[in-house]
């Protein structure tokens, strides 16, 4: 086994493959058994994405779980492929793909824009990728623009949940609890005090949300609000076979060139939000090699859209995802990373812990009495999965901003997205950075608005302050 032989400092073994490095588990990693049975666990996750795709596209259940197996055998890419990421979901733009595919109706022309949207996102990371063009991209749009963006994404989050016929109807008190104690494990201070202190209590903390979901199987019951899990036994199965015959270009033919067209503008939005999280994972990898010297670790931002690009651009024709293919579960590496710190004994390979959790949420996704679990309250786990992300993006997006000015456009900006749609957002935003910022339109101004409270003895920095 070549990663017994791995010396001090050295990457883990591999097969060189162009920009991509294969590692084959038990043969160029350690398989890491706690990360496996934590993906087990953690795949009730993954498919919280069925309610989505039932609610949008009007499809079976069997056929939305052949979407997520798909998409969670994509999952393996990356760690084989040699990108040390948990990837997911482009969560923040779920909501925003959503509304934009809710302007076409129901049935053939709404699959259509999906499959051209999630096709045009994997062409242009796969561009991006090659050329090593995706950081100057980004760095040309205004930071007014981006702030706004991501606000409109959190906005949409929001809204998704507790719009008229929305999760939170159907399950308000389930929502409110899991929500409340979500909120308080994930965010708060005085949890983060308690987790050091305990161990039991640490251990909560790097399930992520799954503790949240595993109580809403019990509460939503005791509320009337979804029915008791009948835990069936064997194995799941997937329709693949309605899906490829109703739902991809496979039975109803290749999209108009339009809707290439028209996604333009949702695309490059949902781009904005996913280059985010490249930029996130790459200090979270940056962060786990700086305690781990015994093993070199390296992110590539450019095999990373490589890899994602051809996710995206493969689910676009075998089982289009309005949950897109990204490159970060951010709650998931932060979880690998702390057990990587830990050391070589605790966890061999980085690439050994990341491979081995998404092999676990792979074999989940197969086992009836995990998905059956889990299956009356997966509105709930999206409902939560929103509102987590809402906060985020929010916090994200206002921090984007580098002046009050750019805050203000950034508040128009996102209510108009999260209302009318990318288009409109875009449109809006132009025009009131032209308006505002005339030929400093890409470089925008830079104020205190982020720093004045620790200026507060500067009698000048208070007076800049509007």
């Amino acid at each position: 086994m070549k990663w017994k032989n791995r010396q001090y400092g050295e990457e883990s073994p591999y097969i060189p493959a162009g920009p991509f490095k294969i590692r084959i588990p038990f043969i160029h990693y350690r398989f890491e058994w706690p990360d496996y049975v934590q993906g087990l666990l953690m795949c009730a996750v993954d498919l919280s994405a069925i309610p989505i795709l039932i609610e949008l596209l009007g499809m079976p259940f069997e056929v939305a779980l052949a979407i997520v197996v798909l998409n969670g055998l994509f999952y393996l890419l990356h760690h084989l492929l040699g990108d040390p990421a948990v990837p997911g979901w482009i969560t923040p733009a779920i909501p925003l793909i959503m509304l934009y595919c809710q302007q076409f109706p129901e049935g053939p022309e709404r699959v259509h824009a999906l499959i051209a949207f999630q096709m045009t996102l994997g062409i242009l990371s796969l561009v991006l990728g090659a050329t090593g063009l995706a950081s100057k991209v980004v760095r040309l749009i205004p930071s007014a623009l981006k702030s706004g963006v991501i606000l409109g994404a959190g906005f949409a989050a929001v809204i998704s949940v507790f719009q008229i016929g929305g999760r939170f109807e159907a399950f308000p008190w389930t929502i409110t609890i899991a929500i409340g104690l979500g909120f308080y494990l994930l965010f708060s201070k005085h949890f983060a005090t308690f987790q050091n202190r305990n161990r039991f209590l640490g251990t909560i903390a790097k399930l992520g949300v799954f503790p949240v979901i595993l109580l809403a199987v019990f509460i939503a019951p005791l509320f009337g609000e979804a029915a008791w899990p009948k835990i069936e036994w064997g194995f799941s199965s997937p329709d693949f076979i309605t899906l490829w015959n109703e739902y991809t270009i496979f039975g109803l033919g290749f999209p108009p060139l339009m809707m290439f067209l028209t996604g333009l503008p949702t695309v490059l939005a949902a781009y904005i939000v996913l280059f985010g999280d490249v930029l996130q994972t790459k200090a979270l990898v940056e962060e786990g090699a700086a305690s781990r010297p015994d093993e070199k670790v390296e992110y590539s931002p450019s095999r990373a859209h490589l890899i994602f690009g051809m996710r995206n651009s493969a689910m676009s024709v075998i089982g289009p995802d309005v949950t897109m293919a990204g490159p970060l579960w951010s709650a998931m590496q932060v979880v690998m990373v702390e057990r990587f710190k830990k050391g070589r004994k605790a966890m061999d390979s980085f690439f050994g812990g990341v491979g081995s959790f998404r092999w676990g949420t792979n074999t989940g996704l197969f086992l009836l009495p995990i998905v059956s679990l889990v299956e009356p309250i997966l509105g709930v786990a999206m409902a939560l999965t929103m509102l987590v992300q809402g906060y985020v993006s929010v916090k994200v997006g206002i921090l984007e901003a580098r002046s009050q000015r750019d805050l203000g456009i950034a508040g128009i900006i996102g209510a108009v997205l999260s209302i009318k749609g990318a288009a409109w957002g875009f449109a809006v935003g132009i025009i009131l950075c032209f308006l505002i910022y005339g030929k400093d339109f890409f470089k925008g101004e830079v104020d205190d608005t982020f720093t004045k409270d620790a200026d507060t003895h500067d009698e000048n920095q208070e007076k800049k302050v509007i």
